[in-house]
């Protein structure tokens, strides 16, 4: 495929309701569960479309609670952005392989670590607005 930047270029919306937001992320995993062989090819990486998409899943998973549509528009418009410089081949291998493959999250800490930090808060995660865990009371 042609290295055109502006092929990809979306115009930044807000959704105007929960339902709109879930259609543009809807769309957006789409684009990138339908580009994972190109992305796969384009960077020569030795893994299957169908481990790129499970990587790109994870990544979806991990905002599926997010109900608030203003975090979710932000989400959106990086996650585009990312789409974009990625299908027009703007990233090292590394940032392929690093950033969208590896589950992000807090590093697991040793004991001495968390006694030298003072704390041993493993299980507090800091709170986002419009975060909502299904298991919370």
């Amino acid at each position: 495929m042609s290295n055109i930047p502006a092929r990809l270029a979306r115009v930044a919306k807000t959704s105007s309701s929960p339902e709109e937001a879930r259609k543009a992320v809807i769309q957006l995993y789409r684009d990138w569960y339908r580009g994972a062989p190109e992305i796969v090819s384009l960077y020569a990486l030795n893994i299957s479309p169908q481990y790129f998409r499970a990587g790109i899943r994870r990544r979806f998973e991990e905002n599926r609670y997010v109900t608030d549509t203003k975090v979710i528009d932000i989400l959106l418009q990086k996650e585009r952005i990312e789409y974009q410089e990625t299908m027009n081949a703007w990233k090292q291998n590394d940032h392929i392989l690093g950033t969208l493959l590896q589950p992000r999250g807090r590093p697991r800490r040793s004991f001495l670590e968390k006694f030298y930090e003072g704390r041993d808060d493993e299980g507090v995660l800091p709170a986002a607005t419009g975060v909502v865990y299904p298991h919370q009371p």
